[in-house]
């Protein structure tokens, strides 16, 4: 009984599963493409643009964040994703607005702080602006960002390109409603001249403190935000001159406030997150794992958890073996396998425990997740 919740930011909605206590640090679920896809599926499954998880920190921060697309393919970072990241932390765990977390992200440390109304202001860094930290092959220009003229489903389009720790490409157009964002987003996506693939976004100004833009995320097609997304649009705008430094971006789930602020080079983003439902997901809907079968997933201290390495990018045992890749056909080295006493204490678990136990655990941690967010001081936060 795997628990979870989940949230949304401007209608971009995702599953949260908390692993920060989950026994071996980084053995904590047996997520696979096929079970992101799965659970994400609209019909079938939960439905969700994405999934992220929360995990033990591994370079001093205070927690690490990894999110995966619904196709199964993980980005770098999303900048809807780590509000709603940083609301399901303080609904958990109690905090009140003023509250920082330090969270390590494959785009490096960004810093999500809840504000008085509710909202979530994260310090999304500084843009990347050279061509090979897109990464993109096209050239510096005029403005100071990769820009230059795409060809794409049989269109030309003129684009600036800026990296938020993740690729993205903005086309300036004259309205928005002559977009045809299902073709030219889904060319763009693929082009040559991004060869980690990139975010698409179209947009028009309003004044130079108002952009409305529509979204093509990597990985997820058409989508109702992106958090850096709108970054990256309101750097490149800037740069080609038709924007300010702060402004608001309208997108289809609603609006975005984004400051590049010119001091520290960093640009800032505030904007809602909001929880949806607290739920757990049943082990026919988790299904079996497509490279075979593993451990089960149990419920220690009230956090679902399992035991089977996830595919994490520079986790390695004593031995040097990367569990996520060497092993993900079956332990490399049983005699001295590094997530051995995970896999014992959650055996230990199961076997002392019955399928009711296992359920109330979870029912009791939802319930404690409810019961907190419920507390919280001033009505705008619940």
């Amino acid at each position: 009984m795997l628990q979870f919740s989940k949230y949304q930011g401007l209608g971009n909605d995702f599953l949260l599963l908390d692993g920060r206590q989950g026994p071996g640090g980084e053995f904590c679920f047996d997520l696979t493409p096929e079970r992101v896809r799965r659970i994400c599926d609209r019909r079938f499954g939960v439905g969700a643009d994405g999934v992220i998880l929360a995990l033990p920190p591994q370079q001093g921060g205070e927690l690490r964040m990894r999110i995966f697309n619904a196709d199964g393919s993980e980005p770098e970072m999303c900048g809807n994703g780590i509000r709603c990241l940083a609301r399901f932390l303080a609904d958990s765990d109690g905090d009140q607005p003023g509250r920082t977390w330090q969270v390590e992200t494959l785009a490096g440390r960004i810093v999500p702080e809840l504000q008085p109304d509710g909202t979530i202001r994260v310090d999304m860094g500084a843009p990347f602006l050279s061509p090979e930290a897109v990464p993109t092959t096209l050239a510096i220009g005029s403005a100071g960002i990769p820009q230059g003229e795409l060809e794409a489903s049989g269109e030309l389009f003129v684009v600036g390109a800026a990296g938020m720790g993740n690729p993205h490409v903005v086309i300036p157009v004259a309205d928005l409603n002559g977009v045809d964002l299902e073709r030219w987003g889904a060319a763009l996506e693929v082009h040559p001249a991004f060869p980690a693939k990139t975010n698409v976004h179209f947009v028009q100004v309003l004044g130079p403190d108002h952009l409305v833009m529509r979204v093509w995320e990597r990985g997820a097609g058409p989508t109702l935000a992106c958090g850096t997304g709108a970054c990256a649009t309101l750097v490149v705008c800037h740069q080609l001159g038709l924007c300010e430094r702060q402004a608001r971006l309208d997108l289809p789930g609603g609006p975005l406030w984004i400051h590049w602020d010119q001091a520290s080079d960093h640009v800032f983003m505030t904007g809602p997150a909001e929880p949806v439902f607290d739920a757990v997901i049943t082990p026919e809907l988790w299904g079996e794992d497509p490279v075979g079968p593993g451990p089960a997933n149990a419920v220690e201290d009230g956090v679902a958890t399992a035991v089977a390495p996830m595919p994490l990018a520079g986790n390695s045992n004593a031995d040097g073996i990367d569990c996520s890749t060497a092993c993900v056909n079956g332990c490399a080295r049983p005699d001295a396998c590094a997530s051995a006493e995970a896999r014992a204490r959650v055996e230990a678990l199961l076997q002392s425990s019955s399928l009711d136990d296992l359920v109330a655990l979870a029912a009791n941690s939802l319930e404690s997740r409810t019961r907190a967010r419920a507390e919280r001081t001033g009505p705008s936060l619940l």
